[in-house]
């Protein structure tokens, strides 16, 4: 038992001395932040394909309001660099109702320009983890 043991650990100690003499591969471990946000923004999302509580909050948003939570409409921070880079208070978050949620749920639209501006704006339903274009 010890002897196969003895076996097992120097095929590991092997296998990972071959892997970690091979370089890191590239975005295998750590998500590269450096690139250009552009890339970042992961895609686009039709409006037809957006839940219906987020199209009732992007038409709250065109209309100014009134928002169901406190916290709609505040400067997003744009802290995760997933979005386009522009000065703070470009962008605004707004929250996307969750069905059965007892809070404000993972689910957010944050837009881009003056308030009410609803052509530059981007849907996350994992807490801004991740972001899709809005596109008509």
């Amino acid at each position: 038992m010890a002897r196969s043991w003895l076996r097992i650990k120097g095929v590991l100690i092997g296998a990972f001395t071959l892997y970690a003499l091979s370089g890191p591969v590239p975005g295998a471990f750590a998500r590269d932040y450096t690139a250009p946000a552009e890339t970042n923004a992961q895609g686009t999302v039709a409006l037809a394909q957006l839940p219906r509580e987020a199209v009732n909050t992007l038409n709250l948003i065109a209309a100014g309001g009134p928002y169901p939570y406190e916290k709609d409409g505040i400067v997003f921070g744009n802290r995760e660099r997933l979005l386009p880079a522009h000065r703070r208070g470009y962008y605004h978050e707004y929250t996307v109702p969750t069905p059965r949620s007892h809070n404000r749920g993972a689910r957010r639209i944050v837009c881009g320009g003056p308030l009410k501006r609803t052509d530059n704006c981007y849907y996350s339903d994992d807490h801004y983890t991740s972001f899709n274009r809005i596109v008509e």
